[in-house]
Parts: C-alpha cells; structure tokens; sequence
C-alpha cells in the first residue's frame, strides 16, 4: 500500500489543479506543488495541519452535512460535491476559488482547488479560440499559416476553394508553390519583412491556382509569434480581387461588419450580464460600452416585458436561434422604441450553450413601411440585375423586368418554362448540377457560365444561386441572380489597354500604398531609376526621395486621401546609382470600390533635358543687352532680366510683383502695349519713354508677345524693350544736315537771281562764273555778286 501511495502521489504532482488530500477528521494528509504555489505555504507547513488552515469553517460543514450521502460508500462513488468558496493565502488574504470534493480508494477525501480568476481566463481563452476557428473555418477568404522557412502550415476552406489543392495535398509544401513564377523574389521580401516585425496590409500582387491559372489577391500578412513574443511563422489572408465583392468573413471583416453595422449588436451571457456592445448600441440606446458592459441587460428592458425573454432563453439553450422577434426596448433617456431581434447561442468549446448574441433592428422608422414581401418585390423588380425564381423541378416561377431587358423574353413567354431554355446547347446539363447543390443545402455563388437570349445570341453571365425556403424552413425552390459581364469584359478589354500604355509609356509609372510601399513599377520605372522590379516592389518609395526632400510628400499625401491629384509637381528624385536628377511629378488617388482612396499612381517624367534647356534659355536672357520682360494679365511684373534692372535702376526684388506701367512715362499708353499683345497675340515697334530711377529717360521700341503652356493656354506677355537713344540722335542730326544744305540753296538761288536775272542749272552757273573770272569781273576786291561766292 505505501509503494502505490508514492506512486499516486508523484502522478498527483503532475496534475497543473491545486490537490489536497485529508482524512475524514479534515487533517491534511497530502498536497502537491500547485497547492503549495496557490496558497503560499511549503508541503511540510501544511502536513497535519486541519482543512481550515487554507479553506474557512464552511467547507468543513458543508463537508459534515453531505458525508454520510457522498462518502458512506468510497467505492461507487468517483466525484462529490463542488462548491464556490474562499481560500485563505498564507499571508491571510482571501480569493475566491472552485472546489471540488472526491473519495479516493484509501478512504481519504481529495479537494481539487482552482482559482476562479483562472477559470475565467480559461473560459476567455476558449472563446477567443472558439472565435477564431470559426472565422477560420467560414471565412470567404483564404486563411492560410506558414513556418519562417515558408512551409505551410494551416489551410482553411476557402483557401481550397481559392486555389484548388486540399489541404492534405499542401501542407507541407513551400508557399512558393502559389507564386507565379514572375515574382519569384516578393516571398523573400514578405518574409524579410515579417521576420522584422512589421505588419504587410492590401498587398496587391498575383497568385496561382493548382490549374496553373494566375489571378489578382489582395494579401495581408502578418507575424505569428509564440508566448514569449518571438515571431515563429506567418499569417496570412488572402482576398480573390477577381471578384471584387462577396461575404466578408475573415476576422478583420467580422471585426468592422459589428463597429459599422447599423444594427445594435450585443453579447450577453445567460444570466442576462452584458459582454459586448457595438457603436450602433450606443447610438440606438444612449449607453457607451464602459457604461453598459458587465451590467444587467435588464437595463434596456421596459417594465412589463422582462419575462418574454423567458420562452426565448428555454430555445438558445436548446441551441435554436430566434430570429425577427418583435419586442420594445428602452433607451437611456427613458424613451421605449419597437425593435426586432434576432437572438442566437453562443457556444464553448464543448458545444454548451454559455451565451447569446442579440441583434436589435430599430423599427421605429419601418412602422408605416410595406410589408416585407412587397418590399422584396420592389427590390425585384427594380434591380438591373435578372432575378429569376424556379421550382425544384427546375421551371421558372418569376422573371423581373431585369430579366425581360437580358433576355428578350416576356414573363408570360418564359413562367412555367424550363429554366434549361436559357442555357446553351454545350451547357445543357449545368441547370441539373446547380439543382442537385442547391438541394444539398449549398450556396452556389458567382457561377461564371454563359447564357442565351430569345434571339440566339449567346454572352457571358455571372450567377449567384441561392435556396427558396418555406415557412418551415424546407428548400422549396431557387433564387438565381444574372448579371451580363458583357460590360465588365469590355472593361477587361479597356484595363488591358491600360496596362499595355503603363508597360510601353516612356514614363515612369509606380503605384504606391497610403503607407508608402511600392506595389507597381513599370520598364519606364527601371530605366529611369535603375531598379528592377523584384528589387522594389514591396520596398518604400523613400528609397527614391533625397534626405532634404523627405518632408514634401507630407502635404503631396494630404491632398491624394482626400481624393485630390497633384500634377506637374517640380522635384527632385535619385537613382539607384545615388545620382540625383530633376523629375516633373504627377500623384492620383486610386480609390477602392466604394470611394475610399486605397492608394496612389505616381508619374515621374525626367525633366533633365528640358531644365538645360531652360537653364540654357535663362542664360541668353539674362545675357541679353535690351530689357526683358514678362507681364501678367493683369499687368503685373513676373520675371525680368538683368538689362531690366540696369534700364530702370530698380531692384530686381522690386520689379517683380509691381506695375509694368509704373516704369513709363506715358502709364496709359504703357498699359495699351500689354492690352494689345493679349488682343492680337504681338506688338511690333510699339515707341515708349522709359523712366529711370534717376529720372533719366531713354526712348525705347517695345516687341511684344504671348507666351503659353503647353496645352496652348496663354499665360502672360513677353515683351522687349530696345533703345532708341543713338538712333534719335542721328535722326536729328541728319536733319539738322539736311536743314543747313537747304539755306546754301535758298542763297544760291538769290544770288542767280541777282547776278543773272533768271535760275540756272550748276552747270550753266559754273560756265557763266568762269566767263565773269576771264573778263575780270570777278575779280577780289570788286563789288558784285561775285564776292559772295
């Protein structure tokens, strides 16, 4: 007996409860090491002492009056009684524990001892985990878990459906497996940046199916890490972006589905204590979370109505749920408002009922509302999308106008006919499948197939099979939704002329997350900045950005999340090589399907050619001799030369932003210049009187023209100014020439006049001179008119 009492006891000590062994006096004869962490005592200090030294006087006598009805006969017996007490710690504090009562085949009594705050952190743990496994297992989408070495781990439903292999066929297998062979280098740079800890949200990137099929996933991935925090594998979501909608069940999903719902959605558990409220409770009832969690739902029950909870509770613990129960609540304010709730079990790990979810539907606003039938008819009939009904026999049994538009077909035509007579001879066996699934309880969602209308044209649909259920909830018929992708395959057409401008533009096009990662990188981008694409994608576009440029695309991101673009935004960039180079840039908001800016398109068009160009252009007019101007449209000085400053003797400082007139002496006529190039695009010759500062004026031509943009918008006037000062000044000396010839021929003239009596031509003049001089005439000293020659 001894030898077997050692050997329980050393199994006892493996036991992770507190274990306590008294005889039936209550004299502790054994405990183990739990015990000995729980209470704080060593074994020895506990060892003959009585019960009450860890546990009050109430276990004792809860144990005297139940011991001759659990222990009169150790032997049929396997478990006693369990009760909720207090312990007693060594050093005299008390905590609530749970305690359970058994006889052993010794005849002693066994206590099992655990902490109520333990339990309830089981119980939290269980849930939690409870939680997860569900959204593991119902999520749409794929959950898949790998080691740091990119073996996979766990593979949920949907990733099977997503990518074709069993989860037998690929756990085991390297993740690689499901990676076109184009991005080869994205695994590694995913695992890099899980192994350093940082989270990888909305990477947009390709996948593969078993079938070898590529498609577009939005992939989250994020760190697994073990108790002590060390990161140990990956996780990571992986959303199909073919389809672009579909249930969101992943748990980030389920997460917003509950904050943004518009529903009140609560936990409680039976005993009617609240666990959770979402925002809508707080918006419908009044209460906040802090207010309301941990108090009795009763709170928001109206005086009168707190028993019909009754008849629902007796079916949650049953494990039915109750839905579109129609009830009154009470808000915080003390106004009573009808509601509709649908109330469903929650369940532990053992599948017992431990709580219920409510989700409480404000009727207020639906009193005066159709009845739900009539509301769904509505809906019916107002959709774009063909909505057909159908028996399980598979004729069809409604047909909205919708489906009349897509067809061809009246409903009077087609209601009573097969539904078979809308699918292609090549398919004519589908309709038979969907049935057999649809019978089978399956959802059948976003089926690709194709169609055929009344006049034989065949196209391409997309449809979503759901089951018609009868008041008792039997599968009584069909309800399939059509939806023609011959739209959507012509915009499949226009985005794959997209992608072959992004491919072949000669600039740099990359697409970047809010978060500023890389996701797109085109052959423009790798001759541009020198890096392939498997080097960048996945990296941060400040790999691009200069150290003192670094702050700039805080208000650049500013505008892109407010949906806002950016264009032409002058900067500077730098290679993979470190060199650095003057970049013109554009940014655009890419928003998600329901309007969110989810990411950003950045085109960098290199502008190094065109700032020699303008350097070199800046040079020659600031080398220019003759004043250069460029005049707003509202007369307003924008840039000038250097000839400017020297014509004007005003600052450069100065000119800039002042009066084009204010330099004139005539303003008026000053004006007239500018106003005339924007009327007629030129001026030629245009005379004006420029002042100096000094007050010296210089006369001067003006040329004048518009200048524009590149998408032909005029933007101001270009006007030069030439001085006319040394060519004024030979004007009047060469009319002042003119003026003295014009007095020697006016004296000329008097003096024929005098000495002949008549005009004669120079030569006639010069024959009668030399005739007077050889008859002596003319000689000095005479009087005549001779003497004036």
């Amino acid at each position: 007996m001894p030898a077997r009492t050692t050997r329980l006891e050393s199994l006892l000590q493996a036991v992770p409860d507190a274990l306590v062994g008294m005889d039936q006096e209550g004299v502790i004869r054994f405990v183990n090491r739990q015990t000995e962490a729980l209470f704080g005592y060593d074994r020895d200090q506990l060892i003959g002492r009585r019960i009450e030294t860890l546990v009050p006087e109430s276990l004792w006598q809860i144990y005297a009056e139940h011991r001759q009805r659990y222990f009169a006969d150790p032997r049929t017996r396997s478990s006693g009684l369990e009760v909720e007490l207090s312990g007693r710690q060594r050093d005299g504090s008390e905590f609530p524990i749970n305690i359970s009562l058994s006889t052993i085949d010794t005849g002693d009594v066994l206590l099992v001892i655990t902490a109520v705050r333990d339990v309830a952190q089981q119980k939290q743990a269980m849930q939690n985990a409870q939680l997860l496994a569900a959204i593991f297992e119902s999520s749409l989408d794929a959950i898949i878990s790998g080691s740091l070495e990119g073996i996979i781990t766990s593979w949920n439903p949907a990733a099977e459906q997503m990518y074709g292999y069993s989860s037998k066929e690929i756990i085991g297998k390297p993740a690689e497996l499901l990676t076109p062979m184009d991005r080869e280098g994205e695994f590694e740079a995913v695992l890099e940046q899980i192994k350093a800890g940082r989270h990888l949200h909305h990477l947009e990137t390709k996948r593969v199916r078993k079938n070898g099929t590529a498609f577009p996933v939005s992939l989250t991935v994020s760190p697994i890490r073990d108790a002590d925090g060390a990161i140990v594998g990956t996780s990571v979501i992986h959303r199909d972006l073919s389809e672009q909608q579909g249930a969101l069940a992943s748990a980030q999903r389920i997460a917003a589905i509950v904050e943004s719902s518009d529903d009140a959605i609560i936990g409680r558990t039976m005993d009617g204590i609240v666990t959770t409220w979402n925002p809508a409770a707080e918006r419908m009832f009044g209460y906040t979370s802090q207010e309301i969690v941990g108090k009795p739902v009763d709170l928001i029950v109206p005086q009168g109505r707190a028993e019909e909870m009754t008849s629902i509770l007796a079916k949650i613990r049953a494990g039915r749920p109750v839905g579109d129960f129609e009830t009154f609540r009470v808000r915080k304010d003390g106004t009573v408002f009808p509601v509709s709730l649908t109330v469903s079990p929650i369940r532990d790990d053992d599948a017992k009922v431990v709580g219920a979810s409510v989700i409480a539907h404000d009727m207020t606003a639906r009193r005066q509302a159709l009845a739900a039938d009539a509301l769904s008819a509505a809906i019916v009939q107002g959709c774009e999308d063909a909505i057909i009904t159908g028996s399980l026999e598979g004729l069809i049994t409604s047909w909205n106008p919708a489906a009349e538009r897509t067809y061809g077909y009246f409903s009077a035509e087609v209601i009573g006919k097969p539904a078979s007579l809308l699918a292609p001879h090549d398919r004519a066996g589908e309709v038979d499948d969907v049935l057999e699934q649809i019978e089978a309880g399956r959802h059948v969602g976003h089926l690709e197939t194709k169609r055929v209308r009344k006049d034989g044209s065949v196209f391409p649909v997309w449809l979503t099979v759901s089951a018609v259920r009868g008041a008792d909830e039997a599968i009584v018929g069909t309800s399939v939704i059509h939806r023609d992708l011959s739209e959507q395959r012509g915009a499949l057409a226009v985005a794959q002329a997209m992608s072959a401008i992004v491919e072949y533009s000669n600039d740099a096009i990359i697409g970047r997350t809010l978060d500023g990662i890389i996701t797109s990188w085109n052959p423009a981008a790798e001759k541009m900045f020198g890096y392939s694409g498997q080097e960048i994608v996945g990296k941060p576009i400040d790999i691009l950005i200069p150290k003192d440029r670094a702050g700039e695309m805080m208000s650049i991101l500013a505008k892109i999340s407010a949906g806002r673009p950016v264009s032409n935004f002058d900067t500077i960039r730098v290679r993979k090589d470190l060199t650095v180079f003057p970049v013109s840039m554009t940014v655009s908001p890419i928003l998600d399907e329901k309007g969110a800016v989810v990411s950003a398109s950045v085109i960098y068009r290199d502008v190094s050619e065109l700032s020699r160009a303008a350097h070199y252009s800046r040079t020659l007019i600031e080398a220019a001799l003759d004043p250069w101007v460029m005049i707003s449209p509202e007369g307003k000085i924008i840039d000038i030369n250097e000839a400017t400053v020297h014509a004007t003797g005003v600052p450069r400082s100065r000119l800039v932003g002042s009066a084009f007139s204010d330099y004139f002496t005539d303003p008026d006529k000053a004006n007239r210049l500018y106003r005339l190039v924007f009327a007629r695009s030129v001026a030629v010759d245009y005379p004006l009187t420029m002042r100096h500062q000094d007050g010296t004026l210089t006369d001067v031509l003006c040329n004048a023209s518009v200048y524009r943009d590149t998408g032909g918008k005029v933007l101001g006037v270009l006007a030069t100014a030439r001085d006319m000062t040394k060519q004024v000044q030979a004007t009047r000396e060469t009319a002042e020439q003119r003026g003295g010839e014009l007095e020697r021929l006016a004296e000329l003239e008097r003096f024929q006049r005098l000495a002949f009596g008549r005009d004669l031509t120079m030569i006639e003049l010069r024959k009668e001179i030399e005739s007077l001089r050889k008859s002596g005439r003319a000689k000095g000293g005479e009087s005549g008119p001779g003497t004036s020659i």
